[in-house]
């Protein structure tokens, strides 16, 4: 008899511009699945890339449908790490605590009301429905169901940080990030995440829901350097995945021109709290 495993399931979950996505960015995710996987707690078995909608404003954001393009090149050889084009689909910018309900209620059940996919459910010679889905049958015919996979949000200290920016956040939405779902951090150099959770009460709260991973390979790469270096014409190989490097010059994404869209514009949060301030 195979021994059960007790250990939670986690879906790590990383939003954000991906303006371009980076080999940074997928570091996120190994780091912090070795992590939370050697915590003996924990079996990470998914990873969700969302990139945010265009209506977010940022200056400097190009098309969602580039960016969506090019982290599906950049994941095309992974076999955990997802991308899904909901929020980034949308016109308007999604809150990341609406992103995070929405993926959580995805792990618990399909928009079509059938019961989430059992990994080690159904028991040899029970039917299954496509995709290995267990029939939705009285409870003698299928064991049990484990708890759904928790949803974690990815993130860098950078994020981290940002939680204190005023009007970025709703403070409700903090609150519910850390609570409900919990963050995995991964620090870099010069930030000090320890002490940015001790400054803050509800982050102290809930610091048995935040995991700070350290980079110990440091890597310092951004989204924000790479296009720099686009605009003066150097080279970014090696710092994005050839795949996403190749997209890059054939649709000429970054340049002086392109760095310069949503000038002048509020970034949507700012402007969306400002006008609701709490």
């Amino acid at each position: 008899m195979e021994k059960s495993d007790s250990r939670m399931e986690v879906v790590l979950l990383a939003t954000g511009s991906f303006n371009p996505i980076t080999v940074m960015h997928l570091r996120l995710f190994e780091l912090a699945r070795d992590y939370l996987q050697g915590t003996g707690k924990y079996k990470v078995v998914k990873g969700i890339i969302s990139p945010v909608s265009d209506g977010y404003k940022k200056k400097g954001l190009v098309e969602g449908c580039h960016r969506l393009a090019m982290a599906q090149l950049a994941t095309e050889n992974s076999d955990w790490i997802e991308v899904d084009p909901w929020e980034c689909s949308k016109k308007e910018w999604t809150e990341t605590a609406l992103a995070l309900r929405h993926y959580q209620q995805q792990q618990i059940s399909t928009d079509n009301g059938e019961i989430r996919e059992k990994k080690s459910g159904c028991r040899k010679g029970q039917k299954r429905k496509r995709n290995h889905i267990c029939q939705d049958v009285p409870d003698y015919n299928c064991p049990e169901s484990k708890a759904p996979p928790q949803v974690k949000l990815l993130c860098g200290a950078d994020i981290l940080e940002s939680l204190g920016v005023p009007n970025l956040w709703k403070p409700e939405h903090v609150n519910e990030i850390v609570s409900s779902f919990g963050l995995v951090c991964i620090t870099r150099m010069g930030s000090n995440a320890q002490k940015f959770i001790y400054e803050s009460d509800v982050l102290w709260k809930h610091r048995h829901n935040i995991h700070l991973v350290e980079e110990w390979i440091t890597n310092d790469i951004s989204s924000t350097k790479v296009r720099r270096a686009l605009r003066r014409g150097m080279s970014v190989r090696y710092l994005v995945p050839d795949s996403v490097l190749d997209y890059i010059k054939k649709h000429d994404l970054y340049n002086e021109e392109s760095e310069e869209k949503n000038s002048g514009l509020t970034l949507e949060p700012f402007l969306r709290n400002s006008e609701n301030p709490q």
